[in-house]
Protein backbone atom coordinates (compact mmCIF):
# COMPACT_ATOMS: atom_id res chain seq x y z
CA UNK A 1 0.00 0.00 0.00
CA UNK A 2 1.01 3.63 -0.36
CA UNK A 3 0.11 7.06 1.05
CA UNK A 4 -1.28 9.58 -1.43
CA UNK A 5 -3.04 12.96 -1.38
CA UNK A 6 -6.79 12.59 -1.02
CA UNK A 7 -7.34 14.72 -4.14
CA UNK A 8 -5.33 12.13 -6.11
CA UNK A 9 -7.17 9.08 -4.73
CA UNK A 10 -9.96 8.72 -7.33
CA UNK A 11 -9.96 5.13 -8.61
CA UNK A 12 -7.81 3.84 -5.77
CA UNK A 13 -8.83 1.23 -3.18
CA UNK A 14 -8.95 2.12 0.52
CA UNK A 15 -6.88 -0.06 2.82
CA UNK A 16 -9.00 0.44 5.95
CA UNK A 17 -12.36 1.75 7.16
CA UNK A 18 -12.87 5.51 7.34
CA UNK A 19 -15.03 6.53 10.32
CA UNK A 20 -17.12 9.69 10.18
CA UNK A 21 -18.38 11.35 13.37
CA UNK A 22 -21.16 13.91 13.35
CA UNK A 23 -21.95 14.73 17.02
CA UNK A 24 -25.44 13.67 17.97
CA UNK A 25 -26.18 12.30 14.51
CA UNK A 26 -23.72 9.76 13.18
CA UNK A 27 -20.74 7.65 14.11
CA UNK A 28 -19.88 4.79 11.80
CA UNK A 29 -17.65 3.77 8.94
CA UNK A 30 -18.41 6.25 6.16
CA UNK A 31 -16.19 4.35 3.74
CA UNK A 32 -15.34 0.67 4.12
CA UNK A 33 -12.06 -1.06 3.49
CA UNK A 34 -11.95 -2.00 -0.17
CA UNK A 35 -14.05 0.98 -1.30
CA UNK A 36 -12.99 2.41 -4.65
CA UNK A 37 -12.72 6.17 -4.20
CA UNK A 38 -15.03 8.19 -6.47
CA UNK A 39 -14.85 11.88 -7.44
CA UNK A 40 -17.82 12.73 -5.24
CA UNK A 41 -16.07 11.12 -2.23
CA UNK A 42 -13.24 13.66 -2.16
CA UNK A 43 -15.14 16.54 -0.44
CA UNK A 44 -16.54 14.12 2.15
CA UNK A 45 -13.11 12.72 2.94
CA UNK A 46 -11.61 16.17 3.24
CA UNK A 47 -14.45 17.22 5.59
CA UNK A 48 -13.50 14.23 7.75
CA UNK A 49 -9.96 15.59 8.02
CA UNK A 50 -8.50 12.99 5.64
CA UNK A 51 -5.94 14.95 3.65
CA UNK A 52 -3.98 11.79 2.83
CA UNK A 53 -5.10 8.21 2.35
CA UNK A 54 -3.51 4.79 2.45
CA UNK A 55 -4.54 2.96 -0.71
CA UNK A 56 -3.68 -0.25 -2.48
CA UNK A 57 -1.42 0.12 -5.43
CA UNK A 58 -3.55 -1.10 -8.30
CA UNK A 59 -1.23 -2.42 -10.95
CA UNK A 60 -1.97 -4.17 -14.24
CA UNK A 61 -2.93 -7.79 -13.74
CA UNK A 62 -4.68 -7.20 -10.40
CA UNK A 63 -8.45 -7.35 -9.75
CA UNK A 64 -10.37 -5.57 -6.98
CA UNK A 65 -12.20 -7.81 -4.46
CA UNK A 66 -15.64 -6.57 -5.58
CA UNK A 67 -14.99 -7.46 -9.21
CA UNK A 68 -13.50 -10.79 -8.12
CA UNK A 69 -16.61 -11.64 -6.07
CA UNK A 70 -18.76 -10.95 -9.15
CA UNK A 71 -16.70 -13.33 -11.26
CA UNK A 72 -16.77 -16.08 -8.63
CA UNK A 73 -20.51 -15.65 -8.29
CA UNK A 74 -20.90 -16.23 -12.02
CA UNK A 75 -19.18 -19.60 -11.57
CA UNK A 76 -21.96 -20.63 -9.18
CA UNK A 77 -25.07 -18.89 -10.48
CA UNK A 78 -27.74 -20.95 -12.20
CA UNK A 79 -31.47 -20.91 -12.89
CA UNK A 80 -33.82 -20.29 -9.96
CA UNK A 81 -31.23 -18.27 -8.02
CA UNK A 82 -31.09 -14.57 -7.20
CA UNK A 83 -28.26 -12.33 -6.07
CA UNK A 84 -28.33 -10.70 -2.67
CA UNK A 85 -27.77 -7.30 -4.28
CA UNK A 86 -24.64 -5.32 -5.08
CA UNK A 87 -21.33 -6.54 -3.73
CA UNK A 88 -20.87 -5.53 -0.11
CA UNK A 89 -17.46 -5.54 1.55
CA UNK A 90 -16.12 -7.79 -1.19
CA UNK A 91 -18.83 -10.44 -0.71
CA UNK A 92 -21.70 -11.54 -2.92
CA UNK A 93 -24.42 -14.08 -2.03
CA UNK A 94 -26.96 -16.17 -3.92
CA UNK A 95 -30.40 -17.12 -2.58
CA UNK A 96 -33.12 -19.50 -3.73
CA UNK A 97 -35.80 -18.03 -5.99
CA UNK A 98 -38.01 -21.14 -5.58
CA UNK A 99 -38.55 -24.13 -3.28
CA UNK A 100 -36.54 -27.06 -4.57
CA UNK A 101 -33.56 -29.40 -4.42
CA UNK A 102 -30.17 -27.72 -4.02
CA UNK A 103 -27.26 -29.56 -5.61
CA UNK A 104 -23.50 -28.92 -5.62
CA UNK A 105 -20.71 -30.15 -7.86
CA UNK A 106 -18.49 -30.95 -4.89
CA UNK A 107 -15.43 -31.99 -6.89
CA UNK A 108 -15.16 -28.73 -8.82
CA UNK A 109 -16.03 -26.64 -5.77
CA UNK A 110 -13.21 -28.23 -3.79
CA UNK A 111 -10.73 -27.74 -6.62
CA UNK A 112 -11.54 -24.03 -6.78
CA UNK A 113 -11.32 -23.61 -3.01
CA UNK A 114 -7.85 -25.19 -3.09
CA UNK A 115 -6.62 -22.14 -5.02
CA UNK A 116 -4.94 -19.54 -2.82
CA UNK A 117 -6.97 -16.49 -1.75
CA UNK A 118 -10.27 -17.73 -3.25
CA UNK A 119 -13.38 -18.70 -1.29
CA UNK A 120 -16.77 -20.07 -2.31
CA UNK A 121 -18.91 -21.19 0.64
CA UNK A 122 -22.15 -23.10 0.01
CA UNK A 123 -24.78 -24.91 2.07
CA UNK A 124 -24.86 -28.70 1.94
CA UNK A 125 -25.99 -30.16 -1.36
CA UNK A 126 -28.82 -32.62 -2.05
CA UNK A 127 -31.00 -30.79 0.47
CA UNK A 128 -34.40 -29.17 0.27
CA UNK A 129 -34.43 -25.37 0.35
CA UNK A 130 -37.19 -22.79 0.59
CA UNK A 131 -37.54 -19.64 -1.48
CA UNK A 132 -35.30 -17.01 0.09
CA UNK A 133 -32.82 -19.44 1.68
CA UNK A 134 -29.17 -18.50 1.29
CA UNK A 135 -27.29 -20.83 -1.03
CA UNK A 136 -23.74 -19.53 -1.25
CA UNK A 137 -21.36 -16.66 -0.69
CA UNK A 138 -18.30 -15.73 -2.76
CA UNK A 139 -15.30 -13.52 -2.09
CA UNK A 140 -11.52 -13.39 -2.27
CA UNK A 141 -9.34 -13.09 0.82
CA UNK A 142 -7.20 -10.03 -0.04
CA UNK A 143 -8.48 -6.66 -1.26
CA UNK A 144 -6.93 -7.29 -4.64
CA UNK A 145 -6.07 -10.55 -6.37
CA UNK A 146 -4.07 -11.60 -9.39
CA UNK A 147 -6.07 -11.83 -12.61
CA UNK A 148 -4.27 -15.09 -13.39
CA UNK A 149 -5.57 -16.68 -10.19
CA UNK A 150 -9.15 -15.76 -11.00
CA UNK A 151 -8.69 -17.05 -14.53
CA UNK A 152 -7.51 -20.37 -13.07
CA UNK A 153 -10.68 -20.58 -10.96
CA UNK A 154 -12.79 -19.93 -14.05
CA UNK A 155 -10.89 -22.57 -15.98
CA UNK A 156 -11.44 -25.05 -13.16
CA UNK A 157 -15.14 -24.18 -13.18
CA UNK A 158 -15.31 -25.58 -16.69
CA UNK A 159 -17.96 -23.25 -18.07
CA UNK A 160 -20.99 -24.76 -16.31
CA UNK A 161 -22.41 -23.59 -12.95
CA UNK A 162 -21.20 -25.29 -9.79
CA UNK A 163 -24.69 -25.09 -8.28
CA UNK A 164 -28.14 -26.26 -9.32
CA UNK A 165 -31.61 -25.65 -7.91
CA UNK A 166 -34.30 -27.97 -9.25
CA UNK A 167 -38.03 -27.45 -8.67
CA UNK A 168 -40.16 -30.21 -7.20
CA UNK A 169 -41.35 -32.42 -10.04
CA UNK A 170 -43.43 -35.31 -8.65
CA UNK A 171 -47.06 -34.61 -7.78
CA UNK A 172 -48.72 -37.96 -6.96
CA UNK A 173 -47.90 -41.03 -4.89
CA UNK A 174 -49.43 -44.41 -4.11
CA UNK A 175 -49.00 -45.89 -0.62
CA UNK A 176 -49.16 -49.63 0.08
CA UNK A 177 -49.72 -50.33 3.77
CA UNK A 178 -48.68 -53.90 4.56
CA UNK A 179 -49.39 -56.16 7.52
CA UNK A 180 -52.24 -58.47 8.47
CA UNK A 181 -52.63 -56.69 11.82
CA UNK A 182 -53.60 -53.51 9.94
CA UNK A 183 -55.63 -55.18 7.18
CA UNK A 184 -57.68 -57.10 9.78
CA UNK A 185 -58.34 -53.94 11.77
CA UNK A 186 -56.47 -55.14 14.84
CA UNK A 187 -54.44 -51.92 14.96
CA UNK A 188 -54.90 -48.53 13.34
CA UNK A 189 -52.74 -47.47 10.41
CA UNK A 190 -50.49 -44.85 12.01
CA UNK A 191 -47.86 -45.02 9.25
CA UNK A 192 -49.73 -43.48 6.32
CA UNK A 193 -50.53 -40.13 7.99
CA UNK A 194 -46.81 -39.63 8.75
CA UNK A 195 -45.88 -40.37 5.13
CA UNK A 196 -48.62 -38.09 3.80
CA UNK A 197 -47.35 -35.20 5.91
CA UNK A 198 -43.78 -35.64 4.73
CA UNK A 199 -44.84 -35.87 1.09
CA UNK A 200 -46.97 -32.75 1.37
CA UNK A 201 -43.86 -30.71 2.20
CA UNK A 202 -42.79 -31.35 -1.40
CA UNK A 203 -46.17 -30.81 -3.00
CA UNK A 204 -46.86 -34.54 -3.42
CA UNK A 205 -50.37 -35.89 -2.74
CA UNK A 206 -51.26 -39.49 -1.91
CA UNK A 207 -53.85 -40.24 -4.59
CA UNK A 208 -53.92 -44.03 -4.14
CA UNK A 209 -53.80 -46.04 -0.90
CA UNK A 210 -54.04 -49.79 -0.45
CA UNK A 211 -54.04 -51.79 2.79
CA UNK A 212 -53.01 -55.39 2.19
CA UNK A 213 -52.22 -58.41 4.32
CA UNK A 214 -48.96 -60.29 4.35
CA UNK A 215 -47.85 -62.35 1.37
CA UNK A 216 -45.66 -61.63 -1.65
CA UNK A 217 -48.50 -61.91 -4.12
CA UNK A 218 -50.81 -59.62 -2.16
CA UNK A 219 -48.26 -56.83 -1.89
CA UNK A 220 -47.02 -57.23 -5.49
CA UNK A 221 -50.61 -57.10 -6.77
CA UNK A 222 -51.29 -53.92 -4.79
CA UNK A 223 -48.17 -52.29 -6.25
CA UNK A 224 -49.30 -53.23 -9.76
CA UNK A 225 -52.76 -51.85 -9.05
CA UNK A 226 -51.63 -48.40 -7.93
CA UNK A 227 -49.23 -48.19 -10.85
CA UNK A 228 -52.13 -48.60 -13.28
CA UNK A 229 -53.58 -45.42 -11.74
CA UNK A 230 -50.59 -43.42 -12.99
CA UNK A 231 -48.92 -42.48 -9.70
CA UNK A 232 -45.43 -41.02 -10.00
CA UNK A 233 -44.07 -42.61 -6.81
CA UNK A 234 -44.83 -45.87 -5.00
CA UNK A 235 -44.23 -46.27 -1.27
CA UNK A 236 -44.56 -49.49 0.72
CA UNK A 237 -44.73 -49.09 4.48
CA UNK A 238 -43.73 -51.74 7.00
CA UNK A 239 -42.44 -55.28 6.68
CA UNK A 240 -38.87 -54.29 5.84
CA UNK A 241 -36.92 -56.36 8.39
CA UNK A 242 -35.25 -59.69 7.70
CA UNK A 243 -37.87 -61.79 9.48
CA UNK A 244 -39.19 -64.68 7.32
CA UNK A 245 -42.73 -63.25 7.29
CA UNK A 246 -41.66 -59.78 6.18
CA UNK A 247 -42.45 -59.90 2.49
CA UNK A 248 -42.26 -56.29 1.33
CA UNK A 249 -38.74 -56.39 -0.21
CA UNK A 250 -39.51 -59.58 -2.10
CA UNK A 251 -42.86 -58.20 -3.26
CA UNK A 252 -41.25 -55.04 -4.61
CA UNK A 253 -38.77 -57.13 -6.57
CA UNK A 254 -41.54 -59.42 -7.84
CA UNK A 255 -43.51 -56.38 -9.01
CA UNK A 256 -40.85 -55.80 -11.64
CA UNK A 257 -38.75 -53.09 -10.03
CA UNK A 258 -34.98 -53.06 -10.39
CA UNK A 259 -33.59 -52.78 -6.87
CA UNK A 260 -30.96 -50.07 -6.38
CA UNK A 261 -30.34 -51.01 -2.78
CA UNK A 262 -31.91 -52.91 0.08
CA UNK A 263 -30.18 -51.44 3.09
CA UNK A 264 -28.58 -48.05 3.73
CA UNK A 265 -25.73 -46.91 6.02
CA UNK A 266 -28.12 -44.64 7.92
CA UNK A 267 -29.58 -44.82 11.43
CA UNK A 268 -32.50 -44.65 11.76
CA UNK A 269 -33.42 -46.35 8.49
CA UNK A 270 -30.94 -49.14 7.77
CA UNK A 271 -33.63 -51.40 6.27
CA UNK A 272 -34.56 -48.90 3.57
CA UNK A 273 -35.18 -50.11 0.01
CA UNK A 274 -35.06 -48.13 -3.23
CA UNK A 275 -35.86 -49.35 -6.72
CA UNK A 276 -37.09 -48.14 -10.10
CA UNK A 277 -39.51 -49.51 -12.66
CA UNK A 278 -38.71 -49.55 -16.36
CA UNK A 279 -40.55 -46.27 -16.93
CA UNK A 280 -38.47 -44.52 -14.27
CA UNK A 281 -41.11 -44.58 -11.53
CA UNK A 282 -39.36 -44.86 -8.15
CA UNK A 283 -40.49 -47.29 -5.48
CA UNK A 284 -39.40 -47.24 -1.85
CA UNK A 285 -39.77 -49.68 1.01
CA UNK A 286 -39.94 -47.69 4.23
CA UNK A 287 -38.80 -49.27 7.51
CA UNK A 288 -40.86 -48.82 10.65
CA UNK A 289 -38.62 -46.07 12.05
CA UNK A 290 -40.13 -43.63 9.53
CA UNK A 291 -43.36 -43.83 11.52
CA UNK A 292 -41.92 -42.69 14.85
CA UNK A 293 -38.45 -41.12 14.41
CA UNK A 294 -38.22 -37.38 13.71
CA UNK A 295 -35.81 -37.82 10.81
CA UNK A 296 -34.67 -40.93 8.98
CA UNK A 297 -33.13 -42.06 5.71
CA UNK A 298 -36.48 -41.23 4.08
CA UNK A 299 -35.88 -37.52 4.77
CA UNK A 300 -32.46 -37.72 3.13
CA UNK A 301 -33.63 -39.42 -0.06
CA UNK A 302 -37.09 -37.88 -0.55
CA UNK A 303 -35.89 -34.43 -1.76
CA UNK A 304 -33.97 -36.03 -4.63
CA UNK A 305 -36.88 -38.26 -5.53
CA UNK A 306 -39.33 -35.33 -5.38
CA UNK A 307 -37.15 -33.38 -7.83
CA UNK A 308 -37.03 -36.31 -10.25
CA UNK A 309 -33.32 -36.97 -9.73
CA UNK A 310 -32.33 -40.66 -10.02
CA UNK A 311 -30.48 -41.91 -6.94
CA UNK A 312 -27.62 -44.39 -7.34
CA UNK A 313 -26.31 -47.07 -5.02
CA UNK A 314 -23.05 -45.12 -4.66
CA UNK A 315 -24.91 -42.01 -3.50
CA UNK A 316 -26.70 -44.02 -0.85
CA UNK A 317 -23.41 -45.61 0.23
CA UNK A 318 -21.95 -42.10 0.66
CA UNK A 319 -24.61 -41.32 3.26
CA UNK A 320 -22.58 -43.32 5.79
CA UNK A 321 -20.59 -40.24 6.83
CA UNK A 322 -23.24 -38.20 8.61
CA UNK A 323 -25.65 -41.12 8.54
CA UNK A 324 -26.08 -41.30 12.31
CA UNK A 325 -28.90 -39.10 13.61
CA UNK A 326 -28.08 -37.92 17.13
CA UNK A 327 -31.74 -37.60 18.09
CA UNK A 328 -31.34 -34.08 19.45
CA UNK A 329 -34.07 -32.87 21.78
CA UNK A 330 -34.72 -29.96 19.40
CA UNK A 331 -34.47 -31.13 15.79
CA UNK A 332 -32.83 -28.63 13.42
CA UNK A 333 -32.88 -30.81 10.30
CA UNK A 334 -31.77 -30.09 7.59
CA UNK A 335 -29.54 -27.50 9.27
CA UNK A 336 -27.61 -30.18 11.14
CA UNK A 337 -25.01 -32.85 10.51
CA UNK A 338 -27.44 -35.63 9.64
CA UNK A 339 -26.86 -36.86 6.12
CA UNK A 340 -23.92 -34.52 5.50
Amino acid sequence: MKLIRTQDAVGHVLCHDMTQIIPGQYKDARFRKGHVVQEEDIPVLLSMGKENLYVWEMVPGMVHENDAAERLCRLCENENMVRSGPVKEGKLELSAAIDGLFRVDTRRLNEINLLDDIMIAVRHGNTAVKKGDKLCGTRVIPLVIEEARLAKAEETGGGTPLLELLPWKLKTAGVITTGSEVSKGLIQDAFTPVVEKKLSEFGISVTEHRIVGDGLENVAAAIADVRTRGVELVLCTGGMSVDPDDNTPGAIKRSGAEIVTYGAPVLPGAMFLLGYFDDGTPVMGLPGCVMYAKRTVFDLILPRIAAGVPVTRREIACLGEGGLCLGCETCTFPNCGFGK
